[in-house]
């Protein structure tokens, strides 16, 4: 089987337009959370979010052609632009028909529906754009980056809520590894801060009300309350290892590992036992052919909600056992905000990065840590590790949906 390798990386998020203020960002406990300024929340308990901040689509896309996009699909272009561009291919430097895109969105053009439907009630149906199916369906981001690149292999959209780019990432390894493709466009992205997305996750609970920024999203803390809607998105260039050291590319990491399963439990809740995530994970260890005792980092889901954070340290102690006491933790969430269906890819970068370079993001705004939550979670400033090797990150979506991929530092 092939060995899959990581020549590229894209991100536009709350904290950096790119991956270098990204990663600059996160090192450093970079806030990325502000007051929401998408819509006029006076009706809304929620007073803050994760936006990103000065984004120029036609920066990377034509103005003509950024106007029937939703922004979920500009977002995507624009970090898959960078990550192309990253990686050094060229039209004639692969095969298109082996070179796809796995590509996701949880919710894909929210805004385009909202607006669609405001302009029908207003004015009538023969107002509703044309554009409006195209801009809102979720598969448009992973069409367009396979238009704009000419990558003519499987292109498609896996959708399992938070746990979606992770997925994507997972099965875009798999596609490589057993000789279906020899490069591979993966990720997912988000923008779906607006107010119908908002009122419904207000409703059901899952969002903070805390209306100040520095103390809204708190993963592993007595305080947390809830998430912090993020968006954004997140693109890797994934590549056969023979195909990477046949043109001279720069490689920036290895996936090497992959788990997924289901709690079949319950829509929104995570598994109480833990059990079901656990087995997410030890199977992206095996699969890398590891032990929980290699792992020197995770990129927790961390979404700073009551449920999910003793629940994910319960699935870690499963999972790791003795090693759960000395391997570091952090939820970058805690700066981005939770970017829903691009969280995963965003946060495989982070893990991608720490390996590189050795340094442990932190988790911001963890100043007194629940008793459940009793693991190393690098509070409030990063850490140093250099002789680190071995990352996982966790994505837990709605419906009992989880993911883990394995991201080792590349060493020949």
């Amino acid at each position: 089987m092939e060995r899959v390798v990581i020549t590229g990386m894209g991100a536009v998020t709350p904290v950096g337009l790119n991956v270098e203020e990204f990663w600059k960002g996160i090192q450093e406990g970079k806030n990325g959370i502000g007051t929401l300024s998408a819509f006029d929340t006076e009706n809304f308990k929620v007073k803050v979010a994760a936006e990103v901040k000065d984004f120029d689509p036609t920066v990377y896309i034509d103005k003509k052609e950024a106007k029937r996009m939703g922004r979920f699909s500009q977002f995507a272009v624009a970090a898959a632009q960078e990550a192309m561009a990253q990686s050094g291919l060229k039209e004639s430097g692969f095969d298109p028909l082996r070179a796809g895109v796995i590509f996701g969105s949880g919710i894909g053009g929210m805004e385009v529906l909202e607006e669609g439907k405001q302009a029908m009630m207003e004015k009538g149906p023969r107002r509703v754009s044309p554009f409006a199916i195209p801009m809102m369906i979720s598969n448009m981001a992973a069409a367009h980056i396979s238009m704009a690149h000419g990558l003519q292999g499987q292109s498609y959209c896996p959708v399992s809520a938070c746990a979606t780019s992770t997925h994507a990432i997972g099965e875009a390894m798999r596609a490589i590894r057993h000789g279906y493709l020899d490069v591979c466009v993966a990720g997912g992205s988000e923008a779906a801060i607006t107010e119908v997305a908002v009122a419904g996750f207000m409703n059901m609970h899952a969002l903070t009300t805390e209306p100040d920024p520095e103390k809204a999203c708190c993963p592993f803390d007595q305080s947390r309350s809830g998430f912090v809607m993020g968006e954004g998105a997140g693109a890797l260039v994934l590549e056969s290892l023979s195909h990477a050291l046949a043109r001279g590319a720069k490689i920036y990491g290895e996936v090497a590992g992959y788990g997924a399963t289901s709690d079949a439990h319950h829509i929104t809740a995570p598994d109480p036992t833990g059990n079901i995530p656990a087995r997410a994970m030890t199977l992206a260890i095996e699969d890398a052919g590891l032990t929980p005792a290699d792992v020197d980092y995770i990129n927790a889901h961390g979404t700073s909600t009551p449920v999910n954070d003793p629940c994910e340290t319960k699935a870690i102690k499963i999972a790791f056992g003795d090693a759960a006491s000395k391997v570091k933790i952090s939820s970058t969430k805690s700066m981005t905000g939770h970017l829903l269906g691009a969280a995963g890819a965003v946060e495989a970068i982070a893990c991608a990065k720490a390996m590189e370079t050795g340094i442990i993001p932190p988790t911001i705004h963890l100043n007194n840590p629940d008793e459940e939550c009793d693991l190393d979670y690098v509070p409030n400033t990063a850490a140093e590790l250099p002789e680190a090797k071995v990352a996982i990150s966790n994505s837990l979506g709605f419906g009992g949906h989880n993911a883990t991929i394995l991201i080792k530092k590349y060493e020949g």
